[in-house]
């Protein structure tokens, strides 16, 4: 699920919801719209997960 998977990575590397969604998607709500519910559509999934993707590889995952 990709809330679980943002969330995840909130935690880990200790940024506010506000920020990863500025910097993901250029969307300050995305987070707290996919808590409240938001179903986003596969295009912005795709572009969240290469997001992710991106941060983990520069910064390393376990």
């Amino acid at each position: 699920m990709l809330l679980c998977r943002v969330e995840r990575h909130l935690r880990r590397f200790g940024i506010p919801p506000a920020r990863f969604g500025s910097q993901a998607l250029n969307d300050p709500r995305f987070v707290f719209d996919l808590r409240n519910g938001r179903e986003p559509r596969a295009r912005t999934i795709a572009r969240v997960e290469a997001y992710l993707g991106q941060i983990e590889r520069e910064r390393g995952s376990c």
